[in-house]
């Protein structure tokens, strides 16, 4: 019986000893998690960006994907075209750059067009050249072209693309550094796909980005928030639309 209780005693200590550790354990792995959370909360302050040396991209704001019916329509995308016009005011008032880019599809066939078949004849969605009419201001205009209310000035910079990133094969890049540009915000559509493809390429070709929250739309809510919240994790800040020409307004 005594042989028994030690055995039985001997369990329980055992028992008690594995739960504490594996709280210790937890508790620690939690802790982790916290101070890794808190470590990717990358606070934005406007003022320590550089926006003495910064540009605005506008990603594909173009009639085939912001024009009401247009075939691959963003509903979201023309509620965001007047933080963009703020924001272009802003940086055209300081002479610094506007790059707007413009998505074009290949009149042929290329691995595009499994995920876009809008892009195939006879609809020929972003075709360059091809003329659509759009009901909302009820004319014809050229697909890829940017929409009426965002029309770009004489001294923008206009990037054609044949993917979803702005900086692959296109010298955006260069043309940036090359006026000395080392910061950027970034606004267009759509959010998780051809705005958060160029967002990571600046990252990667050192640019201090940020993405601009009420300038960017998407078709998928949850894709939106995702992208926003990973982008200011990783990859660079996320701030609203004033945030940043407070920022640009400040320099001298």
């Amino acid at each position: 019986m005594n042989t028994l209780n030690r055995k039985q005693a001997l369990k329980k200590m055992t028992l008690s000893a594995g739960l504490l550790a594996f709280s210790d354990i937890s508790g620690v792995a939690d802790n982790k998690h916290k101070a890794m959370n808190s470590q990717q909360e990358n606070s934005f302050d406007p003022m320590a960006i550089g926006w003495k040396n910064s540009a605005l991209i506008v990603v594909d704001m173009q009639n085939d994907f912001v024009r009401k019916g247009a075939p691959l329509e963003v509903p979201t995308a023309i509620g965001t075209a007047a933080a963009q016009k703020a924001l272009i005011l802003a940086f055209r008032n300081r002479k610094l750059p506007v790059v707007y880019t413009k998505f074009l599809s290949h009149p042929h066939y290329y691995l595009l067009w499994e995920w876009s078949p809008q892009c195939k004849p006879p609809t020929k969605c972003c075709w360059k050249g091809h003329q659509r009419h759009y009901a909302d201001i009820n004319a014809t205009r050229d697909c890829t072209d940017i929409i009426d209310e965002l029309s770009p000035s004489p001294d923008d910079i206009i990037i054609e693309k044949f993917g979803y990133g702005a900086f692959h094969g296109t010298p955006l890049a260069d043309i940036l550094h090359s006026r000395g540009v080392t910061t950027l915000a970034i606004t267009g559509t759509v959010t998780q796909i051809c705005v958060e493809e160029t967002a990571r390429e600046a990252m990667h070709h050192g640019f201090r980005t940020t993405m601009i929250e009420d300038g960017v739309s998407s078709f998928a809510p949850d894709l939106h928030a995702a992208t926003l919240k990973n982008f200011g994790m990783k990859f660079g800040w996320v701030a609203r639309s004033e945030r940043i020409i407070e920022g640009v307004g400040a320099f001298k």
